[in-house]
This record gives structure tokens, sequence and C-alpha cells, in this order.
């Protein structure tokens, strides 16, 4: 413990000796009333950030969560969330200014949201860095460090790893559904970025989820608490918002809310996102609970008010407001957007010569529309580009646009007939040199329960298909027999059922998005985004919904299925990997462009064990994003984590069952789809340990 550290345990221990215990008791509530006369502000510790300060007026917008794990770029993904604390420091300085104390103005963030995207029908999946838990640690790392900043004594904001633990759909019966998982899938798949960002990153919070994990509720787990205590977590632990009542209401393990708020004070839930709390009282008065868990969970909650330093008098981090969605900020935006954006089939049309064309037809209900730049939990832009003001900023020639039908109904206008758009989008085909035709989902049905509304699945998606209205319209531009570009923008796995020249998926790419997508189609830069989750056929030959196994889930145990491999996205170039050599924990390898334009790359290094606790297919175990100009040649070295040499055992035991591994390089995964796809073959080569 440092010097300061020390210091600040004597000081709150004092504060805290000087509270009544009505006034803890206020103070771990979401909604904190503060202690006037302990100089203690009143305090809303809800606060979201996951691709820009979110709910609090206007911020920079950056692509959706698994846009950002598609760059497979950490340094970016570290510098996006630098610039997201900028702009929430200073906006909350200013709030604090005028006295403004409410909900979305805090310093504590719940984010980085690092469950694991282990069923593409899962709504909040695009909130994740997807599949991989090696992916999603190395991306969360990244973000916590770019939110809590690098001052060793003091917090730029309190970050917040979500939703712990095992927690990923379906979003219908959250609430009430215990997740039934064994101990090899528990510390194999869904705990290790957890760990990563107790134990490398330091993260300040940790947020308990609704669903039960074999038989005990979340945000009052044992087993899970159990876990933080031994990764050495010095945070805060808080409730998912109302998860507590769901343990009378839901789960039906407590009889009452007084019960449920002893049970999570005593397992070590230190801050209520809810109401409950306000019951501790009565639960301590009823002898449920002694003062000392009320005591200890308010000191944790204390503790991250000063190290943000919500306490002092001095000023932190003084940045002015100038600086939310400026010019250098929306610069950050767009790079991300760029890196983002995944090409899934190219017969050559990309990139456009705009020489050879006169007219393009943009059709379809997702190109003039900000809702399929945002995805869910974002802040709202003071400039949108959509990906039709994208094209038309770029292009020189006449550009038609046609909306070709609704999102998911099958008329536009409520009192027109059904295909009320159709006709309209083929004139402007038959009036075209090609087509781009924009279709995918946006948050109003892809998302979190409440938050999006579909008819389906209170924000899930029951298959893998875009809505009827899109499937109708993308036949019926196919059928014309006109060039056809597909851009999907969706937080997920969709298969477009269409034979098109080109196949982008976009994800949701933030406010510079439709920019982004110009620059690719027109070969200002190359695409590079790689998949970050896998691209399945059919959902209904996936396990159940609510099965928790990883058996046949994501690449590292699916069994056929795949339209598109995890790891994989093309550029308009070649890249080669050569000379991999490995020594001391530490892989080598030579890359060279031999296409014919510049472009990023991917490099993927992936590792098989054949011990028979391992994963059945191989696993990322090390990346690195690399430019490269035409003829280019770099050598890439990459530190491979000891653990990525270890298995885990069916009582979730992690250790080395092997002496000799397979290392595998390339721009893709190392199984057959992928290197079809690619053009590409991976090299590998044996390794001891």
């Amino acid at each position: 413990m440092s010097k300061i550290e020390e210091e600040r345990k004597e000081e709150i221990n004092a504060l805290i000796s000087e509270m009544t215990l009505e006034e803890k008791v206020s103070l771990m509530l979401h909604e904190s009333p503060g202690v006037e006369r302990l100089g203690i502000k009143p305090y809303n510790w809800w606060n979201e950030a996951l691709h820009g300060v979110a709910r609090a007026g206007y911020a920079t917008v950056f692509p959706q969560t698994i846009g950002l794990a598609a760059t497979f770029d950490t340094e970016l993904v570290q510098k996006e969330y630098e610039v997201i604390s900028d702009e929430a420091r200073a906006k909350y300085n200013e709030a604090q200014k005028v006295g403004d104390y409410g909900q979305f103005r805090g310093l504590t963030f719940w984010t980085p949201n690092i469950n694991i995207f282990r069923d593409p029908r899962w709504g909040r999946g695009q909130e994740t860095f997807g599949e991989d838990p090696y992916l999603t640690s190395r991306m969360g790392v990244a973000a916590v460090k770019g939110l809590q900043g690098d001052d060793k004594d003091n917090l730029k904001l309190a970050a917040c790893a979500k939703h712990f633990a095992v927690h990923s759909g379906p979003e219908e019966t959250r609430h009430g559904f215990n997740a039934q998982v064994s101990e090899k899938d528990l510390n194999e798949t869904y705990l290790p970025a957890f760990e990563r960002l107790v134990k490398e990153a330091k993260v300040e919070g940790v947020m308990g989820a609704y669903n039960a994990v074999n038989g005990e509720p979340s945000c009052a787990s044992s087993h899970l608490m159990e876990k933080l205590s031994q990764w050495g977590f010095d945070g805060y632990f808080v409730s998912d918002c109302w998860a507590i009542r769901d343990f009378h209401e839901a789960h039906k393990i407590t009889s009452s809310a007084v019960e449920s708020a002893a049970m999570a004070i005593k397992a070590g839930c230190d801050v209520n996102c809810g109401c409950v709390y306000e019951h501790l009282l009565e639960a301590y008065n009823e002898g449920l609970i002694d003062e000392e868990p009320i005591r200890k969970a308010c000191i944790h909650a204390m503790r991250t008010r000063i190290r943000l330093g919500m306490l002092d008098s001095k000023e932190h981090f003084d940045l002015p407001y100038s600086i939310v969605s400026c010019k250098q900020h929306k610069a950050v935006s767009l790079e991300a957007a760029q890196k983002s954006i995944v090409l899934l089939k190219n017969d050559g049309i990309l990139p456009l010569d705009e020489k050879k064309l006169t007219t393009i037809a943009v059709i379809g209900p997702e190109a003039d529309s900000r809702l399929a730049l945002e995805g869910n939990y974002t802040p709202k832009a003071d400039r949108y580009i959509t990906l039709l003001e994208g094209i038309q900023d770029r292009f020189t020639g006449r550009v038609i646009f046609a909306e070709g039908c609704h999102l998911y109904r099958d008329r536009v206008s409520q009192i027109s007939l059904a295909g009320d758009r159709i006709s309209e989008a083929l004139a402007a085909a038959e009036n075209s040199d090609v087509i781009v035709a924009c279709v995918g989902l946006d948050s109003t049905i892809e998302g979190e329960q409440g938050d999006a509304g579909n008819e389906y699945s209170s924000g899930d998606k029951p298959d893998l298909y875009l809505p009827e209205s899109q499937q109708q319209l993308l036949s019926a531009l196919k059928a014309t027999g006109k060039p056809l570009i597909v851009v999907c923008t969706a937080g997920s796995a969709i298969n477009t059922l269409v034979d098109a020249n080109a196949v982008i998926h976009a994800w949701y790419p933030g406010s510079e998005g439709g920019k982004a997508l110009a620059q690719i189609l027109f070969g200002d830069i190359s695409p590079s985004g790689k998949l970050p989750v896998t691209f399945y056929k059919n959902a209904q030959l996936l396990p159940d919904f609510e099965d928790y196994s990883m058996k046949n889930r994501t690449y590292r145990y699916a069994q056929g299925n795949i339209l598109y491999p995890f790891g994989y996205g093309l550029t308009y170039s070649s890249v080669e990997c050569s000379n991999l050599a490995y020594s001391d924990f530490t892989a080598t390898v030579e890359v060279k462009n031999t296409g014919s334009a510049a472009t990023d790359e991917v490099v993927q290094v992936y590792i098989k064990d054949t011990c028979e606790q391992a994963v059945p297919n191989c696993k990322l175990c090390g990346f690195e994003r690399v430019h490269l100009e035409k003829g280019e040649m770099k050598k890439i070295t990459l530190s491979l984590d000891r653990d990525m040499f270890t298995a885990v055992d069916e009582s979730g035991e992690r250790k080395v069952f092997s002496s000799e591994f397979s290392l595998f390089a390339g721009v893709c995964q190392p199984d057959e789809l992928s290197e079809q796809l690619c053009g590409s073959k991976c090299i590998k080569i044996n390794v001891k340990i």
C-alpha cells in the first residue's frame, strides 16, 4: 500500500467513525443524498460510457463496442477511452459548478461490459468485445486504462467490469434466470477477462449480474465473491440496477426486501443500484445483520470517491468543456470506424472506380438512419454522417436514394399497402450503375430488455436473418441484375441470404460512420476489420439459447454451421506471413504486403494444445495490427501470456498439462474455411515449454 493510500485509509476510517448508521446506509444507495455536515456532497453513482459519454447530452459518438473489438487494436481502444474520460471529466466539472449532482453527471462509469458474446441471438452482445476470452481481456484492459488514467494516486474516472458473471441472455428471463455452468466453462471462458481487469488493469468497480449462477444470485454469490478476493480486488462492488430486488421477486431466494438487503450486504455488495438498501436499517433492527458489513461497504464506497478526488478542495483533471466533441476527438472516432468495418465478400467490385460510374443507387432503411450509426448506450452527436451522406459527400457523380422498405414492418407508411417503397427502390436501381444496399438492425430491435422493443424477444434476435421486409428488398434488388453491394449495420452476426457482389459488415460505426464507409467503398483506405465473433449460417443449429455450456459455441468449440469465421476479414491487398519463430513465451513473425495496395492487417497467432483438457479447436493467443505499404515487410514480436499454454480441467483448475504445442500465425484462423475465404494459409511451428 502506497503512502497516499495509507493516509486515505486513515482519512476514511476517521470519516466513517463520525457517521450515524443512517448516514452510512444513505451513502451506499446509487442515488446518495450526501452528508452535508461532513462535507460530503450528493452523488449519483450511475453513469455509462460504453462508446462515448452516454445519456448526458452531446459527446463524441464512437463505434459500438463490438465494432471496436473488430479493430483488434488495443492502442486505439485505450486512446478512445482516454478521449471519453477527458469528455467525462469536463462534463463533470461543469455540472459541479452549477450544483448538478444528478444521474449521468458523476465519475463512476459502469463500463466496460466484458461478458462473453457466446450466442449471436443476444441483443446486448453488441456491448461486448466479442466471443473470445483473450481478445475480450486485452480490449477490456485497454478500456479500463484509458478511462482510469495513469495517475497512480488519483483516478480520472472509475471504470467498472460488468456483468459479473456468466451473463449473456436471454434478455426476457434475465431477472430470474439461473445460469448453470460447469467449473471448467466458468474458469476457462466466463471469468478470465474479469480476472485480467482486476489483476492487471486494477479496475475500480465490478458490477454483479441479474441472473443467478448455479443457484446463487450473482450479486450475492459466495463463489464469485471469493474469486474477487483471490484476485486481490481493491475497489467497490455494485449491483446491477434493481438486481437485488430480483432476489425476492424473481429468484425467490429470499421472501422480502429486508432479507434481500441483508443477503447482499453480507455477501459483499457495497453499492445498491436501486432502492433495496433503504431496508438495511430494518434488517439491522431485526437482527439479520450487524453494523460491520455496513461499515465495510461504506468504506469501500467512500474510498472510491476519495480516489476520484471528490472530497479534496483542489481541482483534479481540470479539463475545459470546449474539448467535448471537438475536431480532434471526432478524428479518433473516424479512425475507429475505418478500422472496425469488415469486408466479408468481394468479387472484385470493390474498391469502386468512380471514373467508370455516373450514378450510384443507395437504397435501404439504414442508408439515412442515425440510429444505424449509434447502437445502444449511446451519447448524442452534434453532427452525424449517415451512410448515404458519406457517399454523397465523397462521390462526384449522381447519387439516387430510395428507402426501399421499413426496418422491420411490411410498409413504411401506416396508411399505405405492404411493400410501399419497393417500386421506388427498383426505379433507383434501374437508373444506376451500381447498388449500395444499406440494411441491418438498430437499437430499437436489438439491445437490452426495456430499451429495445422488438415484438420477438425483448431485444434478442429470433434468428440470424434480416427482418422479412429487408429480405424482400434485397431479393428484388438482386433480381435487377445490377451490381449489388450489401452494407449491413448490426451489432451481431447476420446472414443476409443474398448472393451479392460484395458484403460489408459495418456494425454501428459511430457518428463518422458514413465517411468511413465511403472511404472504404472508393478505395481511399483499405478495409481491415476482423470478426470478433463467429458468423453462423443458421441459429436453429446452435445449442439452446439458455444452455450456458460452451459445447459447439464460439470458434474454440464450433463444429460446422459457420458462414464467416472468427478473425476473418478481407482487405484490398494480400499479406503473407513467414519465418514464425518462438522462444521463451515470445513469438516473432515476418509479414509482407504482396498485393497492390497499402493496407492495415491484423497478424493473428493461435495455439493448439492436444491434451484432453484443452479446447477442441485452436485459440487466439496473440495479435497485432500493422500497417504495410505496397511491398513492405515488417518483423512482428508478440509476447505470449503464459496462461495461453494452460488448460482447464473439469474441476476448474487451470494448469499446464502439455509440454508440446502447435503455434500458427497468419491473417486469419488456421482452419480450412478461413484459409479458403482469405486465400491465405497460416504458417505453423511446433514448440516445447
